[in-house]
């Protein structure tokens, strides 16, 4: 177990302080910061479930050692951050099966799947997704704009006003509260719900929840900035994007909460 952890210190020591880099530096990766805290917590709270099962080493797990190695190689050749990083996961889960065998290991799945969601999304996701996420939120914002009666057309994925125009930059296409929502829906669905597929149900329905909160906020954008430019462009730009969390977070709440009621 020494000789392990030695050498998985040695071969991650320096993906893992670039990850934390991200997460200090970066808005969209910083609930990264919180994840492995509530994962070790989490699973020191289910330690008397997970110790009242045997130690069993396993050597089957060898080969999802050796898989672990194999997709960090793969990353580090290719210089893809997110394949190095998620391999320290699958390696964690790999060492715990090892060692501690199956069955403890299955007691261990959502703190390890929490741990996952630590990683953020590679940048073919976030290249793939982010164009049309930005169409869809300035196309929809602007006929929601419309119907209040704002004077508004779209032009791409720009949004002209009758005294600015609004740029729905990529930070602004969802994928930040997207990643942040997920999160919250794992925690959510595992607090409140019981059955698999309630916790399921919720971690679904936090993506159109994130897309939905995030439309809102362009549109309420639209609408200040039709009154007060700098003041949309302002405060209201900046502290917005706390708010979208906050009522993400409450919509996932009342929906694990009727998951809850239905399912289990």
């Amino acid at each position: 177990i020494s000789v392990a952890v030695l050498l998985s210190c040695l071969i991650y020591g320096q993906v893992l302080a670039d990850l934390a880099v991200d997460w200090w530096n970066e808005p969209a990766y910083s609930q990264g910061m919180l994840i492995p805290p509530r994962a070790v917590y989490i699973a020191w709270l289910r330690r008397s479930f997970t110790f009242a099962h045997p130690v069993s080493p396993d050597n089957r797990a060898v080969v999802l050692v050796a898989f672990a190695c194999l997709t960090f190689l793969l990353g580090k050749l290719a210089v893809e951050f997110f394949l190095m990083r998620i391999s320290f996961v699958m390696l964690l889960v790999a060492l715990t099966w090892t060692f501690w065998g199956l069955n403890r290991l299955r007691t261990l799945a959502f703190p390890f799947l929490l741990l996952a969601t630590m990683v953020p999304f590679p940048a073919i996701f976030y290249n793939t997704l982010a164009a049309p996420l930005q169409l869809f939120a300035s196309d929809i914002s602007t006929r929601m704009a419309q119907a209040l009666g704002v004077s508004v057309y779209r032009d791409g994925n720009i949004i002209q006003l009758a005294n600015t125009s609004l740029g729905v930059a990529e930070a602004c296409s969802g994928l930040n509260s997207l990643s942040a929502l997920l999160v919250a829906g794992l925690l959510v669905g595992h607090l409140l719900c019981t059955r698999l597929i309630s916790q399921i149900a919720v971690v679904v329905m936090a993506i159109p929840t994130a897309i939905g909160v995030n439309i809102l906020r362009v549109t309420g954008t639209a609408l200040i900035a039709d009154y007060n430019p700098e003041f949309a462009m302002g405060f209201y730009h900046s502290f917005s994007g706390w708010l979208v969390f906050l009522v993400g977070f409450g919509i996932l709440y009342a929906l694990a909460r009727a998951a809850h009621a239905l399912l289990d």
